[in-house]
C-alpha cells in the first residue's frame, strides 16, 4: 500500500486526488472516487446557487461515508458569484477538506480554518506555492504546462516544477497535470510529491456525467491535440483542440482582444458539449494526458490499476537495485 504524507494528513488510502473540474465535479463522480479509496471533489461553482451546493453535498454524503472534498475556484470577474456564501454552504455542510484555485486564498482561510476544514490550494509556480504555505494552507497542488484550465504564464513542466517546489514545501504536495497512469505516479513521487491529482482522467471514467462522445475523443485524441487559448491575453488556458479553440487561437494571432472571442468561450457553450455531446459547440478543458488514455473504465478499476501497477514498479525497481 502507497501511505504518503498527504494520504496519512487527509485520511485517505491512497495517494490519488480527482481534482474539481466545472461541470464535472458532481456528486456521483466524486462519491465513486471516495469509495475507491481516493479524494474527490465537488466543484462548488457547478451548482447554480450555494442552496444546490448544500444538496450536492448531501448527495454524496448519500453515496458514500468516506472522505471528500469541495474545490472553489476564485477568479477575478465582473460579476463574481458569491463567493462567500458558497463558503459558507461548505462550512454549514461539515465538508473538512476545500480546494482554492484561481485566486490568493488567504482571505479565506479564517473562516475554513476556524471550521476545522483543510485547505489545499492549486498552484502553477514555486513562489505562489510558497506563498500560500506562508498563509497557512494545508497542503499545495502544483499544476506543470501539461495540465487542463489554466498553466499559468511560466510554461514549466512537472519534470522541472514539482522538484523545485519539492524544495521549498514542507507540507504535503501534489502533483498536478499531465498524470493519468501508474507511470505518473510512481514518477511524481519520485520527483518529490505526495501524490497526483489528476482531472483528465477522471474526466474520463464511467461515472463522470459527460456524454459519452467527449469520453470517446478524449480516448482518440493524442497528447498532440490541445490548443493554448489566451496566450495574448495572459491568462493561458489548454482546452481540447476542436473549430472553436483553433478559431479562438487564430483571432488572438490576429491582434483580437477578449471581446473577439467572448462569445465563442463562453461557460453555456462549454457546458453544451459536456451535456449535450456535440464536440464543436465551445472549448473544453482537456490535458496532454489525454494522449495516455485509452479506455473508459470504472473509477474503482481506474484507481485499483494504478495503485496496483504502481506497487508493482516500485518493487520491481527496488529489486533491480539491490539485484
Amino acid at each position: 500500500m502507497l501511505r504518503t504524507r498527504f494520504t496519512e494528513a487527509f485520511g485517505i488510502e491512497h495517494p490519488i486526488v480527482q481534482g474539481g473540474m466545472m461541470w464535472v465535479g458532481r456528486a456521483e463522480l466524486v462519491a465513486a472516487v471516495a469509495n475507491a479509496g481516493a479524494l474527490g471533489f465537488i466543484t462548488a461553482l457547478t451548482q447554480p446557487t450555494p442552496a444546490d451546493l448544500r444538496t450536492e453535498i448531501a448527495r454524496a454524503r448519500d453515496l458514500t461515508d468516506k472522505p471528500f472534498g469541495v474545490n472553489l475556484t476564485i477568479l477575478p470577474s465582473i460579476t463574481p458569484p458569491p463567493y462567500e456564501e458558497y463558503r459558507q454552504a461548505i462550512i454549514d455542510s461539515g465538508v473538512t477538506i476545500v480546494e482554492i484555485a484561481g485566486a490568493n486564498p488567504e482571505t479565506h482561510l479564517p473562516h475554513l480554518k476556524d471550521a476545522g476544514v483543510k485547505v489545499i490550494h492549486k498552484c502553477t509556480s514555486v513562489r505562489h506555492a510558497v506563498k500560500a504555505q506562508r498563509v497557512g494552507v494545508d497542503a499545495i497542488s502544483i499544476d506543470g504546462f501539461e495540465c487542463a484550465g489554466h498553466p499559468g504564464e511560466n510554461d514549466i513542466p512537472g519534470l522541472v516544477l514539482i522538484p523545485a517546489a519539492a524544495r521549498e514545501i514542507d507540507i504535503p504536495m501534489l502533483a498536478s497535470g499531465g498524470f493519468a497512469d501508474a507511470r505518473g505516479l510512481v514518477a511524481a513521487l519520485a520527483l518529490g510529491a505526495d501524490g497526483v491529482n489528476m482531472g483528465t482522467r477522471f474526466l474520463c471514467t464511467r461515472e463522470s456525467a459527460i456524454h459519452p462522445k467527449v469520453k470517446e475523443q478524449i480516448v482518440a485524441n493524442s497528447e498532440l491535440d490541445t490548443q493554448l487559448i489566451f496566450r495574448t491575453l495572459r491568462n493561458t488556458a489548454r482546452v481540447a483542440d476542436n473549430s472553436i479553440s483553433r478559431k479562438v487561437v487564430e483571432i488572438e494571432r490576429a491582434g483580437g482582444t477578449f471581446d473577439d472571442v467572448r462569445e465563442l468561450v463562453s461557460g453555456q457553450r462549454g457546458r453544451k458539449v459536456f451535456e449535450d455531446g456535440d464536440l464543436e459547440a465551445g472549448i473544453w478543458s482537456s490535458g496532454m494526458c489525454q494522449g495516455l488514455i485509452h479506455d473508459v473504465p470504472t473509477v474503482a478499476e481506474l484507481v485499483a490499476r494504478i495503485v496496483g501497477e504502481a506497487e508493482d514498479l516500485i518493487t520491481g525497481a527496488l529489486t533491480d537495485i539491490v539485484a
